[in-house]
């Protein structure tokens, strides 16, 4: 089964910098599971617990239980559905996003990649999207690579999703706003981003150490102000820094 379009393999990108909330390495990962349809949680739920170091500890059936449900629990990552009655998936990784000084990392799951939604997901907050038709080893690695800081980034859609929702027909903005502050090498470093390399990729491209790329990240992140990888490539579509095609 693939996950989105990258042919079946689930591509990531390399840690970031450190995560807000607590480190689950070497512990267990804590995720609660947003979506309506309640076969869905259950086999979601299945799969996750059957994982010696995951566990779901709270379901919710749309955006408005999940929110107050995640800031009482705590959990590491957020499993969200984006179509769901009520408040959506959108509306609530806003929310939590926007209202919690320590939020979880939010995954998207969802049905079709190339959906309006997704992208407005990945624009509020959310580290990665992955398809509700996942292999269960790809969901289960997905919630451990978004756990320990990762972005999900699969390069292919999401290029896809920035040439219809995104700025390619404003290249003039391309050294407005905050990427016009980033030097030459971060610029760089933010184009094999968005391509979707990881930092030892960048590194063997740029013949410079994985150190200094993952300095160089940071600043890009610091820069634009974006809180992780995905963030910093939707905002280099959006600017027309970086180009759809």
């Amino acid at each position: 089964m693939n996950v989105a379009s990258t042919g079946g393999a689930v591509n990531t990108a390399v840690t970031e910098g450190t995560r807000g909330i607590g480190d689950p390495a070497g512990g267990t990962v804590r995720v609660v599971i947003a979506d309506d349809e309640r076969l869905v949680r259950t086999g979601l739920r299945v799969v996750i617990d059957a994982e010696p170091d995951l566990t779901v500890v709270g379901e919710a059936a749309d955006g408005a239980e999940v929110v107050p449900l995640v800031r009482r629990l705590r959990p590491d990552v957020v499993l969200m559905d984006v179509r769901m009655p009520g408040i959506d998936g959108i509306r609530a990784t806003e929310q939590l996003v926007g209202g919690m000084a320590d939020p979880p990392r939010i995954l998207v799951v969802t049905t079709f990649e190339h959906d309006d939604h997704v992208y407005d997901a990945l624009r509020a907050g959310a580290a990665g999207f992955l398809l509700k038709r996942a292999r269960a080893e790809e969901m289960v690695q997905a919630v451990r690579l978004i756990a320990r800081g990762d972005s999900l980034l699969f390069p292919a859609a999401v290029r896809e999703l920035a040439l219809r929702y995104g700025s390619a027909d404003k290249p003039t903005e391309r050294d407005r706003g905050p990427i016009g502050r980033l030097t030459e090498r971060e610029g760089q470093v933010l184009r094999l981003m968005a391509a979707g390399l990881n930092n030892g990729e960048i590194a063997a491209k740029l013949v410079v150490s994985q150190e200094t790329v993952k300095t160089h990240v940071g600043s890009v992140l610091a820069k634009l102000g974006a809180r992780d990888r995905t963030q910093a490539v939707i905002a280099a579509y959006e600017s027309g820094f970086v180009l759809p095609g």
